[in-house]
This record gives structure tokens, C-alpha cells and sequence, in this order.
């Protein structure tokens, strides 16, 4: 069977397939990142009959429904999503969602004259040769005959010759809906995998969707189940702890998103103060999936939410209806104000400070979910905060998530609900990688390197934090205090005096070994002395 087919498609017929739900675009609301000026020269390709690039959309697998029937599966787009919103813009008039969240319509005006298009401006409002808004021209209640007049009488055009050439302009440009598209279906057969590889190919030197971005279609393009739902908490609750102070926009734009118990639900982060763990969206969602279906990888999710039976090896809508509404419930979780706070805490009390001190998002994420997973099986509180800083310190030495996170985080979450005790697994895996021979031969070679963000400076640094040590030589400020304030790192041992003394290689008296934190005055003094 064909991997997929390409097909044209008229843009009147594309628009219309999308406001039908025959094509589904993953979210509408999301941010709209072209310029107006890419808004105008798509138009103006349209009008010359330029190509203008492809749509790439994903077939869904047809699925069976409980009384035994089948349901088609519909189409979601996977690239091109910024080309239609542009077309809907310029074309049927349709508002955009900027960068900020804020509503704002994108107006290409156009010349008849000189067959130009422009993006509107003041000057263009006051210049009566042009047409400030072509939108109008699409209307399906447009007067083709009453506008050409009206638009020759302004402009001083009275001759037959120069009215029927705006005549005919003006139908050149409402032809625009019928020009073509190209469009590339992908086969449903096709895994995320390989749906993931031909986008990278066919888009190498644009945007470079992850496996999350695809996932995310996937759950943004279901209504039924309430897929919009759960992107738009994932989106927002990402949004608001990068740009808090575009909470009142988003509110009074999607206003009935506004009023779901969901918006309520992610409201908190706005006023969170915190940043050292700030999970991005495609951090949240592999947190809830993990957490939740005790799985690794997101091709899986791709495929459970398309209602993929594996042992069947066919497609159920119950299983797709299932799988989004534990996708849901797990999202909550993640976005709970009292998990979320009590997690950085947690991280707090290993002696993690900053940011910057845990290099690993994918260390901070999958302890994340091992606190959900072991607060779902309700461990004891304290025995669980134990397991979870210790796997942290652990996960941070060996750099366990750093070659493929989603192989290590498939069989970790697995292996920790397989555990009756889950702190015996996590003692298994001490005893195997942290052992004699890591502390005496590994640890120390790793130590050889001058890198001041290096995992295994920085556990020091947490282990520090966690005694209260003060800094080098100090009797007052703590090391806490300085990484807060964003404190200094010297020398244990002055660069000057170890070259005095025979170690001139800047690879031996920079390394890691020689580095505390230590106060500025108190580092000063050492120089002289």
C-alpha cells in the first residue's frame, strides 16, 4: 500500500474542508508567527499562479466504534498549518492570534492599477486606487459589477477599455479560491516514527517538529473527547510560566476557555515565583503520559489516542475515548498547584537552587514523574520525598537520561510500579551504578574538566547547600545564600600561585576539583597574600 498520495486541492475547497471538520487544524488559537509582509507575498504568489508549497495532513485510522461499525477517520494537518490561517486571514477575514495572545486581523490591500499588493497602512486607507481590504472581495455577497463602477468613478476612470481591464483584475483576483494547493496525504499506516522523518526531510531547512508537536496535533484536532481541552491547558499553563503578565490577554480572548474548571485549574502558576523547574510544553505532556500509562515513548501515546488495540492490532474508538480522558486526568495532575509546589520542594531539599545546577530537563522531568507515580500508588510521603531526591542525585552522576530518554523512561517508570518496594529497585540500581569502582575510578576521572557547569561540580554544590556549608574560608554566608544571589566561583588553590609552582597547564589549575564558591573580599585577600 502507498505511504501516501499527493493530490491538489482549490483553497475555497480547502477553507471549506477545514470549517467542516473534514480537515482538522490542531489549534486554531495557537499563536500565529508569520509576518504580515508573508501574508502579502502568499497572496501575491496565489494571484501569479506561483506555487505556493505543499499541505501535509495524516490520515487518522479508521476506527471501530462499540456497535461494530466503522468510522472514517479524519484528517489532521501536520504542516501547513500557518499557510491556511494566513489564507483564512487575508481571505475570509478571520482574526489571528499573535505572539502575545492578542486578536488582531491581518489586511492585504490591493492596487487594481498596478496589480500590487500591500499590507495595509494609514497612507493605503487615505489612496483610493487601492482596495484596503481584499477580504471584501471574497464575500459570497460581493457586487462584482456595482464595485468596479464605484472604484473607477473614484479613481477617474470613465473609458470602456480601462473599466473592463479593473473588471477583469478584479475577477483575476477573486479567482484566488480556485488556484490550487498541493497537497500530500500521509497514509494512517504510517507511525509517528516515520511520519516524524518525512517532515524533517521534507522541511529540513525550516521548523523541525518534534514527536511532542505531533502528539500534540493529534490531541489538539479531537473535540469529541475533549482533545482541545487538553492542549489548551498544556499550552497555557507552559505560557504562563514563561509570560505571566499575558494571563488578562488570554482570559479575555478565549473567553470560554476562561470559564472552564480546567483554565481555574492552571491559574496558580501565574503568581509562582519559583523557576527552577519550568517544564515547556512538550515537558508537560511527556510527564503525563508517563506518569499516567506507564509508557516511554510517544509514539505510543500517538497511537492509544488514535485508539490502537496492541494486542488486536487494530483500532477501537473506546480505547481512543479511554486514553484521552486518562490523558486529561493526568494533565491535571501535572498542573496541580500542591504537586507541582511540593515537587520543587522536593528538589529544593536535595540542595537544587537554581535552574542552571540541574543541567538535565529530562533528570528533572522523570523525577517528576516518579513522585506522581509513587504518589498514585499512595507510598508513604516521607519514604517516597526519600526515594525521589535519591533518584535525582542518582539519575544527575550517571547522566542515565542523557543517550535515549525515551528507552531509560520507558523502563524506569515500568520497573518502579513492577517493585512491590519501590525503593528496592532504586537500591538495585545504586548498587550497579553508584558503586565502589564509580566513587574511586569513574567520578574521578570525570572530575578531570574545566567546565564549571559540570553535573558533578554542581551535586557538590547541592550537597553544600544541603549541610548548610559556608562558603570557602567564610564564617557567616552560606553556599545557599550565594548561588540565590548569584555568587562567584574562585580557586580553591590562586591560578597565580599554582604557576609559581610548576602547574602551568590551564587544563590542570582550571579544573572542577580547584573550584568553591567563596566570597568576592575574601578571594581578594588570598591574592595577596
Amino acid at each position: 500500500m502507498a505511504r501516501y498520495d499527493v493530490n491538489n486541492i482549490a483553497v475555497s475547497s480547502l477553507l471549506s474542508s477545514i470549517k467542516d471538520g473534514s480537515i482538522a487544524i490542531p489549534e486554531i488559537q495557537r499563536p500565529f508567527v508569520w509576518d504580515s509582509t508573508k501574508v502579502r507575498d502568499l497572496i501575491d504568489s496565489l494571484y501569479q499562479n506561483y506555487p505556493v508549497g505543499y499541505i501535509i495532513v495524516w490520515q487518522n485510522p479508521d476506527v471501530k466504534l462499540k456497535d461494530g461499525t466503522i468510522s472514517s477517520g479524519k484528517k489532521v494537518v501536520i504542516d501547513g498549518q500557518q499557510r491556511i490561517t494566513a489564507l483564512a486571514a487575508a481571505i475570509v477575514g478571520q482574526e489571528v492570534v499573535g505572539a502575545d495572545y492578542k486578536m488582531f486581523p491581518i489586511k492585504i490591500a490591493f492596487n487594481p492599477q498596478e496589480e500590487r499588493f500591500d499590507v495595509v497602512n494609514p497612507a493605503i486607507l487615505k489612496d483610493a486606487k487601492y482596495i484596503p481590504d481584499i477580504a471584501a472581495i471574497f464575500d459570497p455577497g460581493f457586487n462584482s459589477f456595482g464595485f468596479v463602477i464605484d472604484y473607477c468613478q473614484k479613481n477617474g476612470i470613465t473609458d470602456n477599455e480601462g473599466m473592463s481591464k479593473i473588471s477583469d483584475i478584479i475577477t483575476r483576483l477573486k479567482s484566488i479560491e480556485n488556484n490550487n494547493l498541493g497537497v500530500i496525504n500521509l497514509s494512517h499506516e504510517l507511525d509517528i516514527e516515520q511520519v516524524t522523518d518525512i517532515f524533517i526531510r521534507i522541511n529540513s531547512k525550516g521548523v523541525v517538529l518534534s514527536q511532542a508537536d505531533f502528539a500534540m496535533s493529534k490531541i489538539s484536532s479531537n473535540e469529541e473527547f475533549g482533545g482541545n481541552i487538553i492542549r489548551k491547558m498544556i499550552d497555557y499553563f507552559f505560557h504562563f510560566l514563561q509570560v505571566p503578565a499575558d494571563y488578562s490577554e488570554i482570559r479575555f480572548n478565549d473567553t470560554a476557555f476562561a470559564q472552564t474548571p480546567e483554565f481555574h485549574k492552571i491559574e496558580w502558576i501565574v503568581n509562582e515565583n519559583e523557576d527552577i523547574y519550568e517544564p515547556d510544553y512538550s515537558d508537560v505532556l511527556r510527564v503525563a503520559f508517563t506518569y499516567k500509562f506507564s509508557r516511554g515513548r510517544l509514539s505510543d501515546l500517538v497511537s492509544l489516542l488514535s485508539g490502537r488495540d496492541f494486542e488486536a492490532r487494530d483500532f477501537k474508538a473506546e480505547i481512543a475515548e479511554r486514553a484521552f480522558y486518562d490523558l486529561h486526568d493526568a494533565v491535571l495532575d501535572v498542573v496541580n498547584q500542591t504537586h507541582f509546589q511540593r515537587y520543587v520542594m522536593i528538589l529544593k531539599s536535595v540542595g537544587v537552587e537554581r535552574a542552571s545546577q540541574v543541567r538535565s530537563q529530562n533528570v528533572l522531568n522523570f523525577g517528576y514523574i516518579l513522585y506522581l507515580t509513587l504518589k498514585a500508588r499512595e507510598i508513604d510521603s516521607s519514604m517516597m520525598e526519600r526515594i525521589v531526591r535519591r533518584w535525582i542525585v542518582l539519575t544527575i552522576l550517571t547522566g542515565r537520561y542523557s543517550g535515549s530518554p525515551e528507552s531509560a523512561f520507558d523502563y524506569d517508570v515500568k520497573r518502579f510500579n513492577t517493585y512491590e518496594n519501590p525503593l528496592e529497585y532504586l537500591e538495585q540500581v545504586e548498587a550497579g551504578e553508584l558503586s565502589d569502582a564509580f566513587w574511586n575510578n569513574v567520578l574521578v576521572d570525570r572530575l578531570n574538566t574545566s567546565v564549571a557547569s559540570s553535573p558533578y561540580f554542581n551535586v557538590f554544590l547541592m550537597a553544600q547547600v544541603k549541610n548548610h556549608d559556608k562558603g570557602f574560608l567564610g564564617e557567616h554566608i552560606e553556599v545557599k545564600a550565594m548561588l540565590e544571589e548569584r555568587g562567584d566561583i574562585h580557586h580553591l588553590f590562586p591560578k597565580k600561585y599554582l604557576i609559581r609552582n610548576g602547574i602551568t597547564s590551564k587544563g590542570q589549575y582550571n579544573q572542577i576539583a580547584n573550584y568553591v564558591y567563596l566570597q568576592s573580599e575574601i578571594n581578594i585577600k588570598k591574592l595577596y597574600q
